[in-house]
């Protein structure tokens, strides 16, 4: 490796010495964001959107074939509407931005930028569903909003990001249930199956779930070093809202009924999960069905006649079949190399002089680094696979990595121990009790993360109490 190459590299520190300084030199170094003027806020650049936009657009198309139309709500929340379901302004108030001033006029009352829009769209649902045959609302926006955070980091947490959420009205508590499931799966799908990411299904704790839903579930990742994110969450609302903005609707035999709703929501946070699962001290990973480059063709000795040429002949003959693109910039090939490998492109395909004389070419993976040499008139059938191939390494190695980590606790000693030694997600039952999941957490910094569908029963006492147990719980530090 020349030594322009090796101060490329450098400028990431390792992994393993120091994971939160790796992930911001990942995040700066592969041009994904920069930091905004305001503190905690950032600066998606190309790159980084291009990412985004392909998760959104998978989502975007699912939540079609699902029957969701897309709306767009205001950004600004009066307080006095905020303030109509207690639970939900509670949970929020500590993250809350607020206009005062409109102008140089102080206002009469602060207006709220948006957190979330649960109550934007209460209102609007209550001026606009009266009969049964107004139902189901399926709606979704995309949107940002802002969150007041005390601590923050490009993605995980900013006082801005980017979301879609969902805001449906349904006539009966099974209908929304169904919706409130069906979304949890299309995260699931989405993560799995698109960004590579192996998830944990499940039901929030009460004190974890979101403030004003009857009950939320989640799936959670596991990042690489050991703690797990919230990748998604659909949530319940019950008949909270719907009681608050008063919602009603008169069913087919003429009687006055409250409605169910759900809401539900996936942001740009998917994207630090995207690093953390499958970054390593080259960069990025980015797997294959969603970045924005599948493969990128670098010509060796372009200055050589003819090598450009092929090159550009060779993508534009690909370019129906992948996402492909060609630097044919005067920059050096190991330059080129290093670039592309911090941005994790799936596949480098390299071109020069002696593989245009064997009519072949040379694919390097991303994920393995392993060369291969294909002929030319096998390139249609080969790089496609090759693409699946990586994709589903990508998958198996964070699969593995989660299995690998997953302890199971009967006591605060082998709790603690799994922590320090395997750190990962723990199974370990639970008594139902507030106190414990409080103790838990004030001790080991680990929380609960969600209460598995598929329940376990690893012992017959609660972990930290020892109590009768009620369930088995996914524990963990998390982001």
């Amino acid at each position: 490796m020349g030594k322009n190459n090796k101060q490329f590299v450098e400028k990431i520190t390792a992994m393993e010495d120091d994971f939160a300084q790796w992930y911001t030199d990942v995040v700066k170094q592969a041009e994904l964001v920069d930091y905004g003027t305001v503190r905690g806020t950032m600066i998606i650049r190309p790159y980084g959107f291009a990412i985004w936009e392909n998760i959104r657009d998978e989502l975007d198309k699912k939540f079609k074939e699902t029957g969701h139309s897309n709306v767009y709500f205001p950004l600004f929340i009066p307080e006095s509407m905020l303030q109509k379901e207690k639970d939900h302004i509670e949970g929020f108030a500590p993250e809350v931005a607020w206009v005062t001033h409109g102008g140089d006029e102080e206002l009469a009352e602060r207006i709220c930028v948006r957190p979330t829009s649960e109550v934007l769209f209460g209102e609007y649902y209550a001026k606009n569903i009266h009969s049964y045959r107004d139902l189901p609302k399926l709606y979704n926006q995309w949107s940002n909003v802002v969150r007041w955070e005390k601590t923050t980091r490009p993605f995980l947490r900013s006082l801005e990001f980017l979301w879609q959420e969902g805001h449906t009205s349904h006539a009966t508590r099974e209908d929304a249930e169904a919706e409130t499931n069906q979304m949890l799966e299309i995260y699931a799908d989405v993560c799995e199956n698109y960004l590579a990411v192996p998830v944990l299904r499940g039901k929030k704790t009460e004190s974890e779930k979101f403030a004003g839903a009857h009950y939320t579930l989640t799936v959670e990742s596991l990042m690489h070093d050991g703690k797990a994110l919230q990748s998604g969450t659909s949530h319940y609302l019950g008949t909270g809202f719907a009681e608050a903005f008063d919602i009603t609707y008169l069913d087919e035999n003429g009687e006055q009924k409250p409605v169910h709703q759900t809401s539900w929501g996936m942001s740009t946070r998917i994207m630090g999960a995207l690093i953390m699962v499958h970054g390593d001290n080259r960069g990025l990973i980015i797997p294959p069905r969603i970045a924005p480059t599948q493969a990128m063709i670098v010509p060796v000795a372009q200055h050589k006649e003819g090598v450009l040429d092929k090159a550009y002949d060779l993508r534009d003959r690909l370019q129906n079949l992948v996402w492909i693109d060609i630097d044919g910039s005067d920059k050096k090939p190991g330059w080129k190399f290093n670039e592309y490998e911090m941005k994790g492109i799936p596949i480098r395909i390299e071109l020069g002089p002696k593989d245009i004389e064997n009519e072949q070419v040379v694919l390097v993976r991303r994920d393995t680094g392993n060369k291969e040499f294909v002929q030319l008139s096998e390139l249609e059938e080969r790089l496609p696979a090759l693409l699946e191939e990586v994709q589903q390494n990508l998958y198996d190695g964070a699969l593995a990595h989660l299995e690998e980590t997953m302890t199971t606790a009967v006591d605060m000693d082998q709790f603690k121990q799994a922590l320090d030694e395997t750190p990962g997600f723990i199974k370990a039952m639970w008594c139902g009790d507030e106190a414990c999941e409080e103790k838990i957490k004030e001790e080991t910094s680990a929380t609960s993360r969600c209460i598995p569908f598929e329940q376990e029963k690893v012992s017959d006492s609660c972990v930290y109490c020892g109590r009768k147990a009620k369930e088995m719980v996914y524990w963990a530090r998390a982001y």
